[in-house]
């Protein structure tokens, strides 16, 4: 799919600012997730970085997680998208790690992150407006067989075959301490993406608290819950875009944190999902 770069007019979508109190002071500590599909508008089919950062910039939060993100790939102008929203957000720090390597329809191939600079790569990013301390990698155990899938308006099954999967977790210095943040996109495949959320979450066991972990996690709440045994903080239906009718994406944390207002599921000029963001301060 082709990508341009555009000058568009600022963003004016509906985006309520909440102000949280924080350590004795009063903060905005918005904490949100995204899943960007490379960029791409479903209403053009363009990816434009412009655009992309427009979006970021309007959302106004402390610390975003993204999902399907491309890094110098032809199909989004060989952009770094994740360096792309860090500076719209004026980020101090952010990460990109790849879930895949290499195009699509070319040689797409799971990711080692022993990848070259400047290859092209496919995964997630995470940005932060404090600085972290610390990061680390998880990668998810891969489903590699094929499977039959049933959608819907179909009689008939499809086979279908997942992606490899990853996360990311941040220790970041926020104004009141330092929490963990863990980013993460899970499969499509129902109870592979439970089994993928219990493996990150007993591989976090020991970090930092609080301990958040946002994403796509292609499960309704109810089960994000059950399975992680997290507390989910942030409801707002984020899928499809245009008319959204299911909550795909999350915010989930154990210990001392609390939502301090509701969240809120802006629609942006790109991508199927809506964002999903939600004030935090520690309880």
């Amino acid at each position: 799919m082709a990508a341009r770069s555009t000058c568009y007019p600022p963003f004016t979508g509906a985006l309520t600012v909440f102000t949280a109190r924080w350590g004795g002071h009063w903060h905005g500590v918005r904490i949100a997730t995204f899943n960007i599909l490379h960029g791409r508008s479903l209403e053009d089919g363009q990816v434009d970085v412009d655009r992309l950062a427009q979006a970021v910039k309007a959302l106004d939060v402390d610390v975003l997680g993204l999902q399907e993100v491309d890094r110098d790939q032809p199909r989004s102008m060989n952009a770094d998208l994740t360096a792309v929203a860090a500076e719209a957000m004026d980020a101090v720090d952010s990460q990109f790690v790849a879930a895949l390597s290499g195009t699509p329809g070319g040689t797409w191939m799971a990711a080692t992150g022993d990848e070259q600079p400047g290859s092209a790569s496919y995964g997630i990013g995470l940005i932060s407006r404090y600085p972290v301390v610390s990061w680390r990698v998880v990668r998810l155990p891969a489903l590699r067989a094929k499977v039959p899938m049933w959608f819907k308006g179909r009689t008939r099954p499809i086979i279908v075959s997942d992606e490899p999967r990853v996360a990311v977790a941040a220790v970041v210095d926020g104004p009141d301490g330092e929490v963990t943040v863990t980013n993460t996109h899970l499969s499509f495949m129902p109870g592979w993406n439970a089994l993928q959320l219990r493996r990150l979450v007993r591989s976090l066991e020991g970090t930092r608290e609080p301990l958040v972990v946002i994403g796509d996690l292609n499960m309704e709440v109810r089960q994000a819950a059950r399975v992680s045994g997290l507390r989910p903080i942030a409801a707002a239906d984020t899928f499809p875009a245009d008319s959204p009718r299911r909550q795909l994406d999350h915010v989930l944390v154990r210990g001392p944190l609390r939502a301090t207002g509701p969240a809120t599921a802006p629609r942006l000029p790109l991508s199927d999902h809506r964002a999903l963001v939600v004030p935090v301060a520690h309880a």
